[in-house]
């Protein structure tokens, strides 16, 4: 059984998830059938085998025009998300947003964000950008 304050942190969590799952574009990556995957990729300087590994695509087949296999435009239309996250905690601003991404990150284990997502650990970063956005740092602490 849950604590009342474990309850109210995993209903904060839940409730920034819930309203936040499609922020507003702030970088303009697009959405949907209209989401730049290239540009999202570039971002983050992510290689087509970075891009194929994390959608369980093989490389030759990572593209970015209208036959864009839908594995890599779901990954990527999510790490767009992850990112206009992060860009709405610094007021939109493309340069700290870009910096946060590639420098090492003690309380992610002194990794970058960028190379969580590389390595495949998008969804455990996407958790930890919603809890510091919460204030939530004891759940911070005890997911490492």
């Amino acid at each position: 059984m849950r604590s009342p304050a474990a309850a109210h942190s995993v209903a904060r969590i839940v409730s920034v998830g819930l309203f936040n799952a499609a922020p507003e574009d702030i970088l303009q990556f697009g959405h949907g059938q209209g989401l730049d995957a290239k540009k999202a990729a570039q971002y983050l300087s992510l290689k087509k085998s970075d891009v194929g590994r994390i959608s369980a695509v093989s490389e030759t087949s990572v593209r970015y025009d209208n036959h864009i296999p839908e594995q890599v435009r779901v990954r990527l239309e999510e790490i767009a998300a992850t990112i206009n996250l992060v860009a709405k905690q610094f007021d939109g601003d493309a340069t700290k947003t870009a910096s946060w991404f590639k420098a090492r990150n003690p309380l992610l284990g002194d990794v970058s964000p960028r190379d969580m997502i590389r390595l495949g650990r998008l969804e455990r970063l996407r958790l930890f950008i919603i809890q510091a956005i919460t204030g939530d740092s004891d759940a911070i602490v005890k997911k490492r």
